[in-house]
């Protein structure tokens, strides 16, 4: 149905969170770097502020251009928000990349991963400069962060959560996803989750599923895992949903590669739980024949996969993760 009434974004070029006014929403164009004509390449921000004080939660999506599921997740929660019952702030950036998304591609226009330079620089380059005006501009003001990913190109991925399960908050806030798999990964340099770690804002990434589509299923399990956040941190009067199924665990996870190349079939599915020595996949050659197979170097549990037959040497197979004990 559509909308009769649509708010106008406000152009700016920063951000002020603390003065914006209570038991509001207000949709907004901010001003990031320029282009090489001079005109601003802005990203959108809506902040949805509570009748009453309370924490700011800030949700993050397309860090990388083409990973969609994380938007409708932003734009559904915001349309849902009442700020008459909300205690405290919600901020949402549906498209962080936003060069990138324009192009329907992951890497920004100097063909650089902006999750692996954060905080980036002030006079950097392109990538560097632009992410640090992100992170200077609005991340800076959260004091939790959500930041939402999908798969890349060609692989897909379950429902699974990144996070510093050795930290008290973070652990919390990554339950409270009810994912199907929590990856411990302590926060790297360069991604946007290290650099709100070392801000001093509790992080985690949520991994929503495959790119350049909406699935449906996962963006209301995306939803509902930011629903449990926003209630255990009183900002919402809302239940927490509680887990169908039990939450796997990984200690640490790693990528399995090819040796050859050539046809990859991974036989593997997402969250099956294979033994040591069970066949993963099966590469042939052009003519069909079978020149390679696969198997499980120990126990663990399918995270995500490769889905593009074509694979060089060195091609992604599996993500597998090691479960806790």
């Amino acid at each position: 149905m559509k909308n009769d009434y649509i708010p106008t974004p406000l152009y700016v070029e920063e951000i002020n969170i603390e003065a914006i006014e209570k038991e509001t929403i207000t949709r907004y164009w901010l001003k990031i770097v320029e282009d090489g004509l001079g005109s601003p390449i802005s990203i959108p921000v809506i902040v949805a502020k509570g009748a009453k004080e309370g924490k700011t939660v800030g949700v993050t999506a397309a860090v990388h251009g083409n990973e969609l599921n994380g938007i409708s997740v932003i734009q559904k929660l915001f349309s849902e928000i009442d700020t008459s019952e909300l205690k405290g702030t919600i901020v949402g950036i549906p498209v962080v990349n936003v060069p990138s998304y324009v192009r329907n591609k992951r890497r920004f226009i100097d063909d650089v991963d902006l999750n692996h330079i954060m905080p980036g620089s002030e006079n950097g380059n392109v990538s560097q400069a632009y992410t640090w005006q992100v992170v200077h501009k609005i991340i800076h003001q959260f004091d939790y962060l959500v930041d939402l990913h999908t798969a890349s190109n060609g692989r897909i991925n379950s429902y699974y959560v990144r996070a510093d399960m050795k930290d008290e908050v973070v652990q919390k806030m990554a339950l409270l996803q009810n994912a199907q798999i929590i990856v411990h990964n302590p926060p790297s340099d360069g991604t946007l989750r290290g650099t709100a770690d070392e801000l001093g804002i509790p992080a985690i990434t949520m991994e929503v599923g495959d790119p350049n589509l909406f699935q449906k299923g996962l963006i209301r399990d995306g939803l509902t895992g930011i629903y449990n956040l926003l209630g255990y941190l009183n900002l919402l009067d809302c239940e927490v949903e509680e887990n169908d199924e039990e939450t796997m665990i990984c200690q640490k996870s790693y990528w399995i590669y090819t040796a050859k190349g050539g046809l990859l079939t991974v036989h593997a599915k997402l969250t099956e739980v294979v033994e040591k020595g069970t066949k993963i996949a099966t590469l042939r050659n052009i003519f069909g024949d079978v020149t390679e197979e696969y198997f499980a170097p120990e126990k663990g549990v399918i995270i995500g996969k490769n889905v593009n037959p074509v694979s060089q040497t060195g091609g992604r197979i599996l993500h597998l993760g090691l479960l806790q004990d």
